[in-house]
């Protein structure tokens, strides 16, 4: 499931980083494109810095980057080589690229934190003893008793019919 998630971050970058480098390449088109060609050319520089680390599956080199260009963006306009209306355009690009961005930082975090969990878990299955280790195994039912032994308690046994009296009296002279 992880897999799934980066690929699908992978795609949200390549779309972004596109999105992006087109809007600031469609912005130079024309002399009328409020922007000026100097000004192309170092936003361009910095579009190139956002792509190559979206296509290597790093947004928060992207996010840097892109933070970046719109500190450039925002200087350029400043110096008049940036029109408001331009500005404006590459700025919504930028946004979308951003959240784009930001949700790809989130699925990476999330995989993290799930393959730290899993190793976490398997760490704590292999210290703990295992299951059947706490259960005593059944002890088998204690034998019974030997019953008492069948016979007269009055003692018919080889003593029978004695009488062992043989020392009445009060003392043998």
């Amino acid at each position: 499931m992880t897999l799934r998630y980066a690929m699908r971050g992978r795609m949200f970058l390549a779309c972004s980083a596109a999105l992006l480098a087109a809007g600031l390449l469609s912005a130079c088109a024309g002399p009328g494109s409020g922007l000026k060609r100097e000004a192309a050319a170092q936003l361009q520089a910095r579009v190139l810095e956002v792509t190559q680390a979206s296509s290597q599956n790093d947004p928060t080199s992207a996010l840097t980057a892109l933070e970046g260009l719109e500190a450039d963006l925002s200087a350029l306009q400043a110096k008049g080589q940036v029109s408001e209306e331009r500005r404006r355009s590459i700025t919504t690009v930028a946004t979308a690229v951003r959240a784009d961005l930001k949700e790809a930082i989130d699925a990476q975090q999330a995989a993290a934190k799930a393959a730290e969990d899993a190793r976490t878990a398997a760490g704590q299955a292999a210290q703990s003893p295992s299951p059947s280790a706490e259960v005593p195994a059944p002890q088998p039912a204690p034998a019974p008793a030997p019953a008492p032994a069948q016979g007269n308690a009055g003692g018919n046994g080889a003593d029978a019919g004695k009488n062992n009296n043989g020392d009445k009296g009060k003392g043998k002279d």
